[in-house]
């Protein structure tokens, strides 16, 4: 018999609204080399109890630059359960358990996911940035709190795209958003460090390891191709 775990219960009714309804999303569940183990909801995945049980899903983080070589970075709306107001790279989010996104090769379940988000939340039409033109660099594993209830536990695929595209944003999940040169951004994370503006960890952690070096070869990314390494951060 299979035991089940009982998920803790915890009050939403002081959330956003759509945020909420989000929140019922399934996500992939992993084990710590990034095999699919089963599915629970966005709400579970992000519940401090459950990841301190060693809960860990799957999620991947895209890095959109304009053929001026300037980054896209977001800043998440107040309404985000997670790490509201903090400034992140273009978007962030999960691959859903359903057929076309759980499918591994390539890792196109997850570009396809990608796609998806990336319409969602900055309203880039989906035919101006398509699975294929997505690449797929290397994985990242990180566990960090948002608050006392909520965090993040995931296998983060990074994602790169080079494209000049058309943008809508939703304001329920991005309040403002600019395109940054290598020097704006660490002005950015200069501020950050002094506590003037907040920014998302996984962010802090790609952009203090991997950013710039990727970013300084953006027309040769097939170097930094390691999708047998998933860097534990």
């Amino acid at each position: 018999t299979c035991a089940t775990i009982r998920m803790p219960e915890v009050n939403t009714d002081h959330l956003d609204e759509q945020q909420v309804q989000l929140l019922a999303e399934m996500c992939i569940l992993i084990d710590e080399n990034d095999n699919r183990i089963g599915a629970e909801t966005k709400k579970n995945c992000h519940l401090n109890e459950n990841i301190d049980k060693g809960l860990l899903h799957r999620a991947f983080s895209v890095f959109l630059f304009n053929t001026e070589n300037k980054l896209l970075l977001q800043q998440r709306s107040n309404a985000k359960i997670t790490f509201p107001d903090c400034f992140t790279n273009t978007c962030c989010s999960h691959p859903l358990s359903h057929p076309q996104e759980l499918e591994e090769n390539d890792a196109i379940g997850v570009r396809r996911a990608a796609q998806r988000r990336l319409k969602a939340e900055l309203g880039i039409p989906m035919e101006q940035v398509t699975p294929e033109e997505i690449s797929y660099l290397t994985r990242i594993h990180y566990k960090a709190k948002s608050d006392g209830i909520w965090g993040e536990h995931e296998i983060d695929y990074i994602l790169f795209v080079q494209k000049d595209v058309t943008l809508n944003p939703d304001p329920n999940e991005i309040q403002s958003y600019c395109y940054v040169t290598q020097k704006e951004l660490k002005q950015l994370l200069d501020k950050a460090a002094r506590n003037e503006v907040k920014i998302t960890p996984w962010f802090k952690l790609i952009a203090e390891t991997f950013l710039f070096k990727w970013w300084d070869n953006l027309n040769n990314l097939n170097k930094f191709v390691e999708h047998g390494k998933i860097h534990r951060m």
